[in-house]
């Protein structure tokens, strides 16, 4: 059973473990199908919020519940509450749960020298952020340690994702330079020396990483990423190529030189790579894709979803989360 089956992830991961000859269910609030689902996918409508309503969508039981939705403690307690009925589980959590040795983390970023700086690669016991309801962060964590504490009562693996991408995102960072690209802006400004490094994540490598956590049920947390982790220069060429277009790239070093100018989603004071050795050890992993070879269909989705309209209005949480993206007067007037 896969709860959250028509988002970003949860369309790939379907797809994966029917292929691989389980018997799914896809579990979202619209029941609706994806066309690139076996015929013999099950769907049915539930609310993931909704006590009863995701009890019943488990009915007697399942071998494996992906959950792809699951935020916070009160998530990791209706699973708690499933667990005689459901024989292991595969949740996915967020590498923004991990803090440096000195407590920093995503939810002090803001602060100054508030930015973490993390192992490079960061092992899955790195020390992470202390559970609440604060934030997303702490959410998350506190999901982590309730699903952990159950043991052999529900084993469960916890996959940390990195920055997702690929169709179907709400938040899409590659709309950074797709939209650029659209648009015809041949010049970009990259703070920190274009260098910074914030490890995607394909949706592809991710559901690969459920189909294996699947078939070998356990307790234990792994790193969800891709095979590399480009620069912010890399994958703005990476998405250059694709759209077949040649950009000069303005390198300033530091930070951003005003609050609109140079300031990418994946830019980072210091880099963010997970190292991926323990899943490779754990469940046999194998990348299936590499970032530049997974581009072209989020490429196309985000062009799709951005014709005839406001970028605004195709992604408002994206605007919600990072404000204008796309102050094309101030890139102008700065004077690099």
């Amino acid at each position: 059973m896969v709860i959250g089956a028509t988002g970003q992830i949860g369309r790939v991961a379907v797809g994966a473990l029917a292929r691989d000859g389980w018997e799914v269910t896809a579990v979202s609030r619209g029941g609706g199908r994806d066309g690139n689902w076996p015929d013999e996918v099950r769907v049915t409508a539930a609310d993931r919020a909704d006590d009863r309503a995701l009890s019943a969508a488990v009915g007697d039981g399942c071998d494996v519940l992906v959950d792809m939705v699951a935020y916070g403690p009160e998530h990791a307690r209706q699973l708690t509450g499933l667990a005689g009925r459901v024989g292991s589980a595969v949740v996915i959590s967020s590498v923004s749960v991990y803090e440096d040795d000195k407590g920093r983390n995503f939810d002090t970023q803001a602060e100054p020298d508030g930015f973490p700086e993390y192992p490079v690669p960061i092992p899955e016991d790195q020390r992470t952020v202390r559970p609440g309801e604060s934030s997303y962060s702490t959410r998350k964590a506190g999901l982590e340690r309730e699903l952990l504490a159950l043991g052999d009562r529900l084993p469960t693996t916890l996959l940390r994702a990195g920055a997702i991408h690929g169709p179907y995102g709400r938040s899409p960072r590659e709309l950074y330079f797709v939209k650029r690209n659209l648009d015809g802006r041949r010049r970009r400004v990259l703070a920190h020396g274009g260098g910074s490094r914030f490890h995607p994540a394909s949706v592809h490598n991710i559901a690969e990483l459920i189909r294996l956590a699947a078939a070998r049920p356990g307790t234990r947390v792994l790193n969800a990423v891709d095979p590399e982790a480009p620069t912010v220069t890399e994958i703005a060429g990476a998405i250059d190529a694709v759209m077949g277009v040649e950009v000069e790239n303005v390198l300033v070093d530091g930070p951003p030189p005003a609050p609109t100018v140079g300031d990418t989603p994946w830019s980072t004071p210091a880099p963010v790579v997970c190292d991926m050795s323990a899943a490779e050890r754990e469940l046999g992993y194998r990348p299936v894709v590499t970032y530049a070879e997974s581009l072209p269909e989020t490429v196309a989705w985000i062009g799709a979803r951005l014709a005839g309209r406001d970028w605004r209005e195709a992604y408002p949480k994206m605007f919600e989360t990072y404000g204008d993206l796309f102050d094309y007067a101030a890139e102008d007037a700065w004077p690099g």
